[in-house]
């Protein structure tokens, strides 16, 4: 009985480590955008409407190589980009599909600008906090398979 038990948790938690999904940058671009406009900054900004494939992946654990951009590093801000800093999606190449915010933990490895990395974390899609990027990987931290 303990043997089966031992087993069952084993089972359950190999299960759990390899559920994680690999995204790419073409799985994000499942998503298109609407202006809308917003009063508390008396602005445009693109809206975003997920296509049910991404919707699908929102609460999964996944995981996405990509460009490390520093937003803030004392403020430990970090942005997972398809591009290199230069040629990414604040400098004109690209959409807000081509980021992913990361929600780190405090203890992560020191990153550095357009390091090439591939992150793990729960996907999270918004819609409504203009303050935050469409895609957010929550419980973020660097891939090791």
């Amino acid at each position: 009985m303990l043997r089966t038990i031992i087993i069952t948790i084993f089972l359950l938690i190999g299960n759990e480590a390899i559920s994680q999904t690999k995204i790419t940058w073409k799985t994000l671009g499942d998503v298109t955008f609407t202006d809308k406009y917003s009063d508390e900054v008396e602005a445009y900004y693109y809206y975003p409407h997920f296509g049910e494939h991404i919707k699908n992946l929102e609460g999964k654990q996944v995981y996405l190589k990509g460009y490390i951009l520093e937003v803030d590093p004392k403020e430990d801000l970090y942005v997972l980009s398809r591009n290199p800093y230069a040629s990414c999606f604040f400098c004109g190449n690209g959409g807000p599909e081509s980021i992913v915010e990361l929600e780190l933990s405090s203890d992560h490895p020191p990153f550095k600008m357009d390091q090439v990395i591939t992150i793990q974390g729960v996907l999270k899609l918004n819609q409504d906090d203009i303050y935050h990027c469409n895609y957010i990987l929550a419980q973020a931290k660097v891939f090791s398979p």
